[in-house]
């Protein structure tokens, strides 16, 4: 008897994503559409769909299908914006399903992306902080999408580049996997 992942990604979004307030359209109809299965490695296709991070390659996840549904909400992505996804492979296949331009960041230097300017930044691992240069990739009106721990829990933060400078603002708590390199500095104190 084989596992029916269609099934299993319809009721993903109805009973994890939309019950998360995830209301825009374009990102519930991508989510249905993108087999998440495929990103997944052998071992861990029965996790596909679950309500939790799927582990898919040395300290890297797919952000649980509630958070990345309200990730992207966050951040507004319309078909035909750029997008950079940084460690995200499942939000960069959303993204393509609703008809962006994804540039992939996965490998080399995560904290310095592509040149150019991205009307959309999201990435799926926690940071400590969100790095400058993913700042100063943000075109105007652009937005990043990313979550900010410095422990167990992390706040989804989404920062805008508006006229004046950089505005930010908070809208969940998430807990994803830390990213790689991108852990708290240890500071000494007294």
């Amino acid at each position: 008897m084989s596992f029916d992942f269609a099934a299993a990604r319809q009721l993903m979004v109805e009973s994890q994503v939309r019950p998360a307030d995830v209301t825009d359209y374009l990102i519930t109809d991508a989510m249905r559409a993108v087999e998440r299965e495929r990103l997944c490695p052998p071992d861990k296709l029965a996790l596909a769909y679950a309500d939790s991070e799927v582990p898919y390659a040395s300290g890297r996840a797919l952000m649980r299908p509630r958070d990345a549904g309200k990730l992207l909400q966050m951040v507004r992505p319309r078909p035909g914006e750029r997008a950079l996804a940084i460690a995200a492979p499942y939000l960069a296949a959303v993204m393509e399903a609703m008809g962006l331009q994804v540039t992939r960041l996965d490998e080399g230097d995560l904290a310095a992306p592509p040149k150019g300017q991205y009307d959309v930044i999201v990435c799926e691992g926690a940071v400590s902080a969100a790095p400058p240069a993913w700042l100063k990739a943000l075109a105007p009106g652009g937005r990043l999408g990313v979550v900010e721990r410095s422990g167990p829990a992390g706040k989804a933060r989404v920062y805008l580049a508006g006229e004046t400078g950089i505005g930010r603002r908070e809208a969940f708590d998430a807990s994803p996997p830390m990213l790689p390199g991108f852990e708290p500095r240890q500071q000494f104190a007294f």
